[in-house]
C-alpha cells in the first residue's frame, strides 16, 4: 500500500520517524506546519498519518470514532491492539496511549476503497490552515503565538452510507472556532460526497494553543512562510 514508505516495522513494533512523519505532511497531506519539520525541537507526527495506517491496518467501517490522546514524536516503537471492551489504541512500551478508536457497522479491507478515502480526507485536511482556520481566526479576533503555532487534533468521527463510495471527496459544511482562555475549540463538519451524492459526514475537532489577540501582520508573515515552505518543498 501506498503508506509503505511512511512507516517501518522493528521486532513487531511500528515506527515512525520524523523524517517519514514530515514527508507524509508534506506529500499527501500537503501540511506545511513547522511541528512536523524533521528537526522541529517539538516535532509531532501527522494525526493523519496515524489515522491512515490505523484504517489501514484494521480496515475501513460504516462508523468510526477516532480521539487523539498525545503527541507523537520521533520513531516512538507502537503497538495497535484491540482490547476486550472493543476499542482499538495504539499505545507505546510504556502503555502510553496516542489515539483510540472506537468503530460499529459493516467494514472493508479493499485497499482501493481504503486508499481513496485516506487520500481524500488527508488532502483536505492540509487545507486546515491557512483555507479555513484562518478566516475563522480572524473573525473571532484572536490567533495562535506566531512563533510557535499549534493546531491539534482532538478528535474526528466518519459515518458512511455505504462503503463503496467511488471517488470521495469532502465539501466543507460548517466551521466555527469558539476562544476558551488560552485555547480555541474548532469544530468542522464535511459532506462525503462520492460522485456528485452525499455518501457520509465527517466531523473533526481541533485545538488552537496559545490563543493572543489577532495580529494582521503578524498572521500575514504566518501565511507567507506556509507558501515559501510549500514552494521549497516542490523545488
Amino acid at each position: 500500500m501506498f503508506l509503505e514508505r511512511y512507516h517501518s516495522i522493528q521486532d513487531g513494533k511500528l515506527l515512525i520517524s520524523a523524517q517519514q512523519g514530515s514527508r507524509f505532511a508534506k506529500e499527501v497531506a500537503g501540511d506545511f506546519n513547522p511541528i512536523h519539520n524533521p528537526d522541529a525541537r517539538r516535532f509531532c507526527v501527522p494525526g493523519d498519518l496515524l489515522f491512515a495506517l490505523l484504517v489501514a491496518h484494521f480496515g475501513l467501517s460504516r462508523q468510526m470514532t477516532f480521539h487523539f490522546r498525545s503527541l507523537l514524536g520521533d520513531c516512538v516503537p507502537l503497538t495497535f491492539r484491540e482490547d476486550d471492551d472493543g476499542v482499538i489504541r495504539v499505545c507505546d512500551d510504556r502503555d502510553k496511549v496516542y489515539i483510540e478508536v472506537e468503530r460499529e457497522g459493516e467494514s472493508t479491507r479493499d485497499p482501493d476503497i481504503i486508499e481513496h478515502l485516506v487520500r481524500s480526507y488527508v488532502a483536505e485536511s492540509g487545507k486546515n490552515f491557512p483555507h479555513t482556520i484562518k478566516p475563522l481566526m480572524e473573525k473571532q479576533g484572536v490567533m495562535f503565538n506566531p512563533d510557535r503555532p499549534m493546531i491539534m487534533y482532538q478528535s474526528m468521527s466518519l459515518t458512511m452510507e455505504t462503503l463503496d463510495a467511488p471517488e470521495p471527496q469532502l465539501e466543507l459544511g460548517h466551521a466555527e472556532l469558539v476562544p476558551d482562555g488560552k485555547r480555541g475549540n474548532v469544530a468542522l463538519d464535511y459532506r462525503l460526497m462520492s460522485r456528485g451524492r452525499e455518501a457520509g459526514l465527517v466531523s473533526k475537532k481541533l485545538v488552537v494553543s496559545g490563543l493572543r489577540e489577532y495580529d494582521a501582520q503578524a498572521m500575514d508573515a504566518v501565511v507567507e512562510q506556509f507558501y515559501r515552505l510549500k514552494e521549497k518543498a516542490w523545488d
